[in-house]
């Protein structure tokens, strides 16, 4: 049997996640079938006589914007031009003029070579943090109605690059996702979503007008974890010094860090109302 690559059905998907849990990346426990249901053609795999050998996710959210993740290869497949087979059928058969990436630091010159460039770094913060009380009469839980309102939001406010209203469906109501947003005078001043993750929760994203409301956000999706005792994850974009001090004043430490890409022209995202990127994956 010779290596053949195609996209992925939606019940093979779930072992790229499982791949990522092991790489360490952490996915949350419900992202498989939400990351699947974004862009259910922009999912590959790479095939050999054992089975699926090397996997990655080329979503378009548009003709405009596109994102790369999932990257893996099976261990024993490393070094045998598989991988870079698949990353380059990926990325041929993707139209999106603009096509994101978070990946590994040390891979950012083999990145180059396929056209992408440096936009900033992401960093990952973990911890073991107590939520402390809050109050706030604009505080409200989000649900499938809001959609909307989010969507409004977000591209009102460049928070992120196309419309992503399919995604946003199922990240707000996707099983033990927790949703909180802050009321403004033209919908949303802010919003957050907390999920359970293989190894504790993760908070992303996490977007707010101020660092006042981003921490009002933060102890709020904090306070509404099922396990008050489960280490608690956030991927901040570097150039946001006010998201930096926000997670350091928690006691959060640095885990490891991804390289923000473009290919095509870089998008306009407002980071500074970025407190915690979606996700490394997705974007």
């Amino acid at each position: 049997m010779t290596d053949k690559i195609r996209r992925l059905k939606s019940y093979e998907f779930p072992i790229a996640v499982e791949w990522a849990a092991k790489e360490g990346w952490n996915p949350g426990r419900s992202d498989a079938d939400t990351f699947f249901n974004t862009d259910p053609l922009g999912f590959w795999g790479a095939f050999d006589k054992q089975g699926l050998a090397a996997v990655i996710s080329a979503v378009q959210y548009s003709s405009d914007y596109g994102f790369v993740g999932f990257y893996i290869c099976r261990p024993d497949r490393r070094g045998s031009g598989l991988g870079l087979r698949l990353w380059q059928t990926a990325l041929d058969e993707t139209a999106a003029k603009t096509i994101g990436l978070d990946g590994v630091t040390d891979q950012q010159d083999n990145y180059r070579k396929s056209g992408f460039e440096l936009a900033h770094r992401n960093i990952r913060f973990g911890g073991l943090v107590n939520a402390q009380a809050v109050k706030a009469d604009d505080l409200f839980d989000l649900v499938i109605d809001d959609i909307a309102v989010i969507d409004a939001f977000e591209q009102t406010c460049n928070l992120f690059p196309d419309n992503r209203i399919e995604f946003l469906r199922h990240w707000i109501t996707a099983p033990n996702h927790i949703a909180l947003a802050l009321r403004g005078p033209m919908g949303l001043r802010g919003y957050g979503v907390i999920r359970p993750c293989q190894t504790g929760h993760k908070i992303g994203p996490l977007f707010a007008a101020n660092p006042t409301d981003a921490s009002t956000l933060f102890q709020a999706l904090l306070a509404r974890r099922k396990d008050q005792s489960s280490p608690v994850y956030i991927d901040i974009a570097d150039p946001n010094a006010a998201a930096r001090a926000l997670v350091e004043e928690q006691g959060m430490v640095p885990e490891f860090e991804t390289a923000r890409m473009y290919r095509g022209k870089f998008p306009e995202v407002n980071l500074d109302m970025t407190y915690a990127i979606t996700t490394f994956e997705l974007g």
